[in-house]
């Protein structure tokens, strides 16, 4: 049973026991600081948050980001071929050709499970997602708590990955488009990327969550190909069972809002006959690094557990 609260006139509603809430908080334009700061803690709490109804242009879209924190845009030569953005904060989402041209990015594929930007050595904090037009099925994007998927990991299993780094690809985004500037690799030790610890620290929860990336390409230093491959395939079919998860069905005036540091998503395939057009805004993020201190047991992964 998911329960409805409301703080500083904005309500709450969970939506799977993993992750999710509903957020009603009215005009996203019009919030005051407190009403902002209770959807944020929701944020917080929920990992990821939609909020509906909205009517937004971009400078509002680009204003409502940077109350999130500071925004960040991954340059057009590392997202793929994409037309100049007149609003350089947003990223367009979209399988629309115009004249010959994507307007956007990621077309009408399946997008593999992912944390958003896992191949910089920055990765961001917060995506927000912003539908204008959704086709009438499929292209529903799917979240997986990053939190339960530690908590509740093979003890086994935990210990070989303590200490432990992963290598994250930068030739592919997550539609399996080869980005500008690269070329493929035949030994994923060799594909270019940062590592970083499997398990991390959010920073400002305190709390442990396992950091996948996205699996092509990805290796775990210090491994052979073999182990590393082995390794990964069961972290992988640990962290995106059904239970650590919530799927979004999308619908015009929808905001999603997610945290990259302790969620990972996928999007369904869609028919591409049909026109899908998001924007998205980003903002930086820190170093992910496995802080002393750090703990388990986020409120929302002991609901679900």
């Amino acid at each position: 049973m998911y329960f409805l609260k409301t703080v500083n006139a904005v309500s709450v509603k969970p939506q799977a026991p993993a992750l999710g809430a509903e957020v009603d908080c009215g005009d996203l334009r019009a919030l005051d600081a407190a009403a902002f700061a209770a959807v944020y803690r929701a944020l917080l709490d929920n990992l990821v948050i939609r909020i509906r109804g909205q009517t937004l242009t971009d400078p509002e879209l680009i204003a409502f980001g940077k109350r999130l924190g500071e925004l960040d845009f991954a340059p057009l030569a590392k997202t793929g071929k994409e037309r100049a953005r007149p609003h350089p904060e947003i990223i367009v989402v979209s399988n629309v050709m115009e004249n010959g041209e994507a307007i956007g990015v990621l077309r009408d594929a399946e997008v593999v499970w992912h944390s958003d930007n896992s191949y910089r050595d920055r990765p961001l904090s917060y995506s927000a997602l912003y539908a204008l037009e959704v086709p009438p099925a499929g292209g529903n994007t799917g979240f997986a708590n990053m939190y339960l998927a530690l908590q509740t990991l093979d003890p086994a299993l935990r210990r070989r990955i303590e200490g432990r780094t992963l290598k994250h690809d930068m030739t592919y985004n997550s539609a399996g488009d080869l980005r500008e500037g690269f070329k493929p690799v035949s030994d994923v030790r060799d594909a270019p990327g940062p590592s970083h610890p499997i398990i991390r620290t959010h920073p400002e929860t305190g709390c442990n969550a396992l950091y996948l990336g996205r699996r092509p390409n990805a290796y775990i230093n210090g491994l052979s190909v073999a182990e590393s491959e082995e390794l990964l395939d069961a972290l992988w079919a640990h962290a995106t069972r059904e239970k650590f998860t919530w799927h979004h069905e999308w619908q015009v005036g929808d905001l999603l809002i997610w945290d990259n540091r302790c969620v990972m998503h996928h999007r369904d395939p869609f028919d591409g006959g049909y026109r899908r057009v998001m924007h998205r805004i980003q903002c930086a993020g820190d170093v992910p690094a496995l802080r002393s201190g750090g703990r388990e047991g986020h409120p929302r992964a002991a609901v679900a557990a």
